[in-house]
């Protein structure tokens, strides 16, 4: 609560403990979840130290020479300004240094707190948290086949990932629920998750006032100063590659990232269509993306928490198709691991890549 709210009337103390609390400890039902995990496993390092070192120096040129796209976005060309960068129209060019520099501020290792504090999970380091899929538009079912998602599936979702033992967080857009209007779909997505679900979850991102929706709705239940000074959201920023920052997206990074709560900074990149077929070209493009991202969100408010992402695939050069599954997705996930480590950031991936 905040400092302003009028205390409450006092009221007739009620006795403790009793029939009622032990019927209440009877009847409660509670889902043992597995902590997060702690790697002791070593990392694979894919790429030396030689081939990090020109990757993060391409990059840089990108950045410099190149430069990103901040578009429809007045406010973010004059920050960029404000800390250095030179703005031609809406492309901004960032001088060698400007974004590593910048990047510092972003914590290595922060908690997402959850509505049950037993819940809480550790981001950042060598701690794993595993979170179910994010984004279906369709679902499938025995009697249904193929189809569209509904919001009814969407809270089976959450209640299932609630129950999964070995998923320690509840997600975000575990599928997309179809029957609910665009433009209020997002409250009745977090609210399930906030309802039928006590692990940490994702905010809404598909517009800068949904996500202060979600701050809204996350400072009901955990109180505004909670939310001021803790983290219990996450957010999925995807960029527009490449190299473009469209103002939705940023708009609600500015959101998230002025009130402390987490965003995942992810390319999301076709290899040989939105980027360079090669391994190393997509890294640079992905690692100057990433990079333009999260110092983005500390010019916004140093400090703020950002995890670096990455979806990478690549494409069928003979018919155009996204494939999955493949080595080069593998090589460049391993690859922007090492990228994050190197900049001292979390990292959201995928896994299981398959072509299923």
């Amino acid at each position: 609560m905040s400092d302003t709210t009028a205390p409450a009337a006092p009221t007739r103390r009620a006795r403790g403990g009793g029939g009622a609390a032990r019927r209440a400890a009877r009847t409660a039902v509670s889902v043992e979840t597995a902590k997060y995990i702690e790697r002791n496993v070593p990392n694979y390092e894919v790429l030396t130290e030689e081939a990090l070192d020109v990757i993060e120096a391409n990059a840089e040129t990108v950045l410099a020479d190149i430069g990103v796209n901040f578009v429809d976005n007045p406010a973010a060309l004059e920050r960029w300004k404000s800390v250095g960068a030179t703005v031609e129209g809406e492309r901004v060019r960032i001088p060698r240094g400007l974004a590593r520099k910048l990047c510092a501020t972003a914590p290595s290792q922060f908690t997402q707190c959850a509505r049950n504090p037993e819940r809480n999970v550790e981001i950042g380091g060598k701690n794993l948290v595993l979170a179910p899929v994010y984004g279906p538009p369709f679902v499938r079912d025995a009697e249904g086949g193929r189809r569209y998602a509904t919001m009814d599936d969407f809270e089976k979702f959450v209640k299932l990932g609630y129950m999964s033992k070995w998923l320690h967080h509840s997600g975000g857009t575990v599928c997309e629920p179809t029957d609910v209007a665009v433009n209020k779909r997002h409250l009745d997505m977090l609210l399930a998750h906030m309802v039928y679900s006590d692990k940490p979850f994702m905010g809404s991102v598909t517009e800068p006032s949904r996500a202060q929706d979600s701050v809204d709705m996350c400072s009901i239940l955990f109180g505004e100063d909670f939310v001021q000074n803790n983290t219990v959201m996450t957010s999925l920023i995807n960029i527009n590659s490449p190299l473009t920052f469209d103002s939705i997206m940023m708009g609600a990074l500015e959101v998230f990232a002025k009130n402390n709560q987490a965003s995942i900074i992810s390319p999301f990149i076709v290899g040989g269509a939105m980027a360079p077929v090669s391994i190393a070209g997509t890294l640079t493009q992905v690692l100057a993306e990433v990079l333009a991202g999260v110092a983005y969100s500390q010019i916004i408010r140093p400090g703020a928490p950002v995890i670096m992402g990455t979806f990478v695939t690549s494409i069928d050069m003979n018919s155009g198709a996204p494939t999955f599954g493949t080595p080069e997705a593998s090589h460049i996930t391993y690859g922007a691991g090492q990228l994050a480590r190197r900049l001292g950031l979390p990292y959201r991936s995928a896994g299981s890549f398959c072509g299923s």
